[in-house]
């Protein structure tokens, strides 16, 4: 491995472009006058030709035409790696872009550079094309078991599907920019491997380390393919392909990876030269010669050769390539399984010949290689919300746990209302009834939240492995919500909503909760439809197999403040003022009207207290404003506080936009009524103060608020208690140590939230997936929900006929017939 001394002072914006120039000034000297062409600012380039002992006239001939690059002269050939890496020493650039000496770049090929400053994005990739830009060369990545890396599509004609932007396990070494400081902290190409396959080993390299190399294809270079075989025949690159696919599996595989791999790999590089070298095994036989040559050399092709030569290889390589291996593994950041997907083609055998395919197959079975690859699966997570850059709590969760599943599996977001938003890692489409049944059957595992089974009855016929997402006990929300309607009207939608939940836990074979609290309330819920049964006790007593706590996370990446957003901007709101922030909606569950007479009073004492309002107008249109939100506004003009300390922000702030309010803000505050809702509720905007670091007022009562009083991030009042609201705003106001230590204990909970933790019983599940053993058990199965189905249809035709009379009493026979006809057609569709 290359030393690659780290350089103490980088240069920042500068690319260092690397070409390590072969025998043939020509394909160098036409690369440089594209360089001279990039549309990036020359004083912000540098261009590094490692000269690797071409001898004649070479270096003359570049040094001439070139007199302001960096010469690098080497008195031996060290290979493409070897000579990347000795370009990459002597480089002072932020970014290290490479390029072969026979590959030419378009004038935006540097359009690259940026895309490294994406979230954890150290390699850019680029769309490489043939000489003439007709057909493909590079445009993705893709990766069999035993380390052979392949470019899809090559050879293929352009086309604009290769247009859009992906992650890729590795760039091609033709044309890739990458992160300098990350290029030295990674180790730099493998000088072992002389040339082939240094790109595919430095990319997994990056992934394990927690990197991500990304495509970009309006970063353009043009490549003449297969100069560089051209000068060393087929049988030697053979070898070295060989040879360094070995060299990747070892060193970067976990040890189980490994245990079956390598043997596997040792098998097929030796079982693939004899096929390809067209040698027949039973004419060298030498286990016997009777009668025959009694020579002790045979005959045969050097391709033939190539397997055992390139296991020889390995093998002298070891001590060397154990030290590397202990260096790489030493660095870890990801497991293999969220590798994998990006491998594409793991279980390809290249070669087309029969009798290799069958050996391949045979290898492959034995040693158990395909269920090592067997973890990926299709994944369809589906909201009835928004996702779009205003999104509300389960848009949110449910693009968070997309974007935690994406990195092992092929995951599809979909809404069934709007969407507008992309996502590098999974797919993201707006969907309709057919549609999101096509895609349910063409998945493994199906992720739901809300009523969306009730309105979509593909998510409960069919056989796949469903994830109910009950965080959000809304049938208890109703209860509130319904308030001020009429008799008949309450009944319908708590019955309504209890009927939703109930077709949820009678069809999920894993259910998400958001806390101990609610785990237990759901547990009686599950017994009352039947779901605790011997089959659910005997696969997991705890019945952690069945229903686990994943509450709602904050982000992995800390806040960053990007714009001003209250304080010297909203009219009323001044530079010192302090703020207070309702961080979200304003629903019948909470309590407003409290805090705006708390606020009312406490402003006699600190006059510049300031209430922010951060979201009135729900993002989803089908979510109304409710009746709360019209008394919070209509009791804060009466207390004479709208506008001078008191603002409503009537509109939805963009999910990426709110970190600006929270760090604007002084303390967050969430005070709601004493029902039953709040026991069992858990408080999602309350995790955005804890990930803002501030110290939280709060009504005491639900698992967030124990979590406040115990680890001391805030203070928690009684419920409508307007004295004790004020006194703990004016105290935090008033002791700036008290608020500091507060927020500091505020933020040190963010970190034990963080969606890459809470989603862990998700992640776990989603590798290893199944029915729920009472679902799929023909005894089990029949006593979920009411023991009898005539008499659940009977109980129910009864009850209708009652709720008939009032329905005519009310003068709404129209919803009475509606309902009807959805209830019978679920019944008779269960028969």
């Amino acid at each position: 491995m290359a030393s690659l001394p780290r350089i103490r002072m980088l240069r920042p914006d500068v690319v260092s472009i690397i070409l390590v120039n072969y025998r043939g000034a020509d394909d160098t000297l036409t690369a440089l006058a594209a360089v001279d062409e990039l549309n990036w600012p020359k004083n912000h380039l540098e261009v590094i030709v490692v000269d690797n002992a071409s001898g004649g006239e070479d270096v003359e001939r570049i040094r001439a035409a070139h007199p302001d690059i960096k010469l690098v002269e080497l008195d031996e050939n060290v290979g493409f790696a070897g000579g990347c890496n000795r370009g990459a020493d002597v480089a002072t650039g932020q970014y290290l872009a490479f390029l072969n000496n026979d590959a030419r770049p378009d004038p935006n090929w540097l359009r690259a550079v940026p895309v490294i400053n994406e979230e954890g994005v150290a390699c850019v990739a680029s769309k490489i094309l043939d000489w003439d830009g007709r057909n493909v060369d590079f445009v993705d990545a893709a990766l069999a078991f035993y380390g052979h890396g392949f470019k899809l599509h090559a050879g293929e004609p352009d086309d604009p599907i290769y247009d859009q932007p992906a992650d890729v396990l590795f760039a091609s070494g033709a044309a890739m920019v990458v992160d300098a400081e990350t290029f030295r902290e990674v180790g730099g190409f493998d000088d072992q491997y002389f040339m082939f396959f240094e790109d595919v080993d430095f990319g997994w390299r990056l992934w394990l380390q927690g990197y991500r190399v990304r495509y970009e294809p309006t970063s353009v270079v043009f490549h003449r393919h297969h100069a560089t075989v051209d000068r060393y025949g087929s049988w030697r690159e053979n070898y070295l392909l060989e040879r360094n696919a070995l060299f990747t599996i070892y060193k970067n595989y976990d040890e189980a990876h490994l245990r079956s791999a390598l043997p596997a790999a040792i098998l097929l590089a030796i079982r693939r030269r004899i096929v390809t070298g067209q040698d027949d095994p039973d004419t060298l036989d030498l286990r016997h010669n009777p009668g025959g040559d009694e020579s002790s050399r045979a005959d045969v092709a050097k391709e033939t050769l190539v397997g055992p030569y390139a296991v020889d290889a390995f093998c002298r390589a070891l001590p060397a390539l154990g030290a590397s291996r202990r260096k790489v593994q030493a660095k870890r950041r990801r497991a293999d399984y969220e590798i994998s997907r990006l491998f594409k083609l793991p279980l390809f055998a290249n070669v087309g010949d029969p009798g290799f395919v069958h050996s391949f197959d045979a290898v492959v079975e034995a040693l158990g290689i395909r269920e090592s690859f067997a973890s990926q699966r299709r994944v369809l997570v589906a909201t009835g919300d928004v996702l779009e850059p205003k999104m509300a709590g389960p848009a949110i969760r449910a693009w968070q746990i997309a974007g935690a599943l994406a990195p092992e599996h092929d995951v599809t977001l979909v809404s069934t209302l709007r969407a507008t938003l992309s996502h590098p890692g999974f797919d993201v489409r707006v969907v309709d009834g057919s549609e999101l049944a096509k895609l349910v059957k063409e998945s493994d595992v199906v992720i739901f939240q809300g009523n969306l089974m009730a309105q979509n009855p593909a998510l409960e016929k069919n056989d796949r492995v469903i994830v109910a997402d009950i965080y959000d006990p809304f049938h208890l929300e109703v209860l509130e919500q319904a308030r001020g309607r009429t008799a008949l009207q309450r009944r319908v939608a708590t019955r309504s909503s209890k009927d939703v939940l109930n077709q949820q836990l009678m069809r999920g074979d894993f259910f998400l909760c958001a806390s101990e609290k609610q785990r237990d309330f759901w547990l009686g819920e599950l017994a009352a439809v039947g779901r605790l049964n011997p089959a659910t006790y005997d696969e997991n007593e705890n019945l952690e197999s069945l229903i686990a706590i994943v509450p709602f996370g904050v982000s992995d990446e800390p806040p960053r403040h990007t714009r001003p957003v209250l304080k010297g901007v909203v009219p009323g709101i001044g530079e010192d003022d302090k703020v207070i922030l309702w961080g979200g909606g304003i629903y019948n569950w909470f309590d407003p009207l409290t805090l705006l007479r708390a606020v009312d009073k406490l402003r006699q004492r600190r006059p510049e207290v300031r209430l922010y309002f951060l979201g009135v107008k729900h993002p989803n249109p089908h979510v109304g404003e409710m009746r709360m939100a019209v008394q919070t506004r209509d009791l804060a003009a009466e207390l004479g506080l709208t506008g001078t300390h008191v603002f409503f922000n009537e509109d939805w702030v963009p999910y990426e936009d709110r970190q600006n309010y929270l760090m604007e803000s002084d303390i967050g505050v969430s005070t709601h009524l004493d029902h039953v809702e709040t026991a069992f509720s858990f408080r999602t905007r309350i995790l955005d103060y804890f990930w803002a670091g501030l110290p939280v007022v709060a009504t005491a009562g639900d698992s967030l608020a124990d979590l406040i009083d115990e680890r001391g991030a805030g203070i928690t009042v009684p419920a409508g208690d307007v004295d004790a609201l004020e006194a703990a705003l004016f105290c935090l106001l008033d002791d700036d140590e008290l608020c500091t230590r507060q927020g500091e204990m505020s933020r040190d909970l963010a970190g034990e939230l963080r969606w890459s933790s809470v989603l862990a019983p998700l992640l776990e599940f989603c590798r290893a997936p199944r029915r729920a053993p009472d679902l799929v058990d023909p005894l089990t199965a029949p006593t979920i929900g009411d023991p009898l189905q005539v008499r659940r249809f009977r109980r129910r035709a009864q009850r209708d006929l009652g709720v008939l009379s009032e329905h005519l009493r009310e003068g709404d026979l129209r919803m009475f017939v509606q309902r009807v006809r959805g209830r019978l057609g679920r019944v008779l569709g269960q028969r």
